[in-house]
């Protein structure tokens, strides 16, 4: 019945501003750039060997996920959310996710089915590579097909919009040792369900999924940083 394509934040190749983003997330979040701490345009442009622009639009994405906020005539800031703050987001995000897969085992059709059986298959090809990275963007593409699956577009556009501000604090939760194999799992789980038609059983599946992601990403902080596990 909603037989959607994959939201376009969540496929294909990483543009440069793309790959500074996910590099510059991953800093913030391991220490390099302190809270409060003023990110330098144009050195990081000569760091990664790039025009300014590309830096920009990385800002603009980090911004967007809530890491970094734009200060009139003073630049841009690393703003680091609390621990509480994002653990609130991932336990609102588990259960717009468990909506989602609720309303997708309803109303997806074989077609949009086959659609998730096909991005889960290029999670578990970056997988079996180790690569962490093309297993997060292929993740992206899974979790949009199911927002667009549901057939509720506020719906989609909500999940949508907290999934970006979660994308950096996700990611790095996939580093931790058995994640990855542990995420797949998950996944396969899901998309029987959904193409079951079973309602609660994929909701559940769902919210449980996200909220581990919480869990793991609170682990892996407490290791990164034990200052900000209050």
């Amino acid at each position: 019945m909603n037989e959607h394509t994959p939201h376009p934040e969540s496929g294909g190749q990483p543009s440069r501003s793309d790959r500074i983003a996910a590099m510059l997330e991953e800093q913030i979040l391991t220490g390099r750039f302190a809270p409060g701490s003023r990110l330098d345009e144009v050195s990081l442009a000569e760091e990664h060997r790039v025009s300014r622009t590309p830096i920009r639009e990385a800002f603009q994405k980090l911004a967007q996920s809530g890491l970094v906020e734009h200060a009139p005539r003073r630049g841009v800031f690393v703003r680091q959310a609390s621990p509480i703050e994002i653990m609130e987001m991932f336990e609102v995000m588990a259960e717009m996710e468990a909506v989602c897969g609720r309303l997708a085992a309803l109303r997806s059709a074989e077609g949009a089915v086959d659609q998730l059986r096909t991005a889960n298959a290029a999670c578990r090809a970056a997988l079996e590579a180790g690569d962490v990275d093309a297993y997060y963007v292929e993740n992206g593409t899974f979790h949009h097909l199911i927002y667009a699956q549901s057939g509720n577009r506020f719906l989609e556009q909500e999940a949508s919009r907290l999934h970006r501000r979660l994308k950096p604090y996700r990611r790095m939760q996939l580093f931790l040792r058995g994640r990855l194999a542990q995420s797949m799992g998950e996944h396969e789980a899901i998309v029987e369900a959904i193409s079951r038609g079973d309602a609660a059983e994929a909701s559940d599946l769902l919210r449980r999924h996200v909220a581990v992601q919480g869990e793991k990403f609170h682990h892996l902080l407490t290791q990164l940083r034990p200052d900000a596990a209050g």
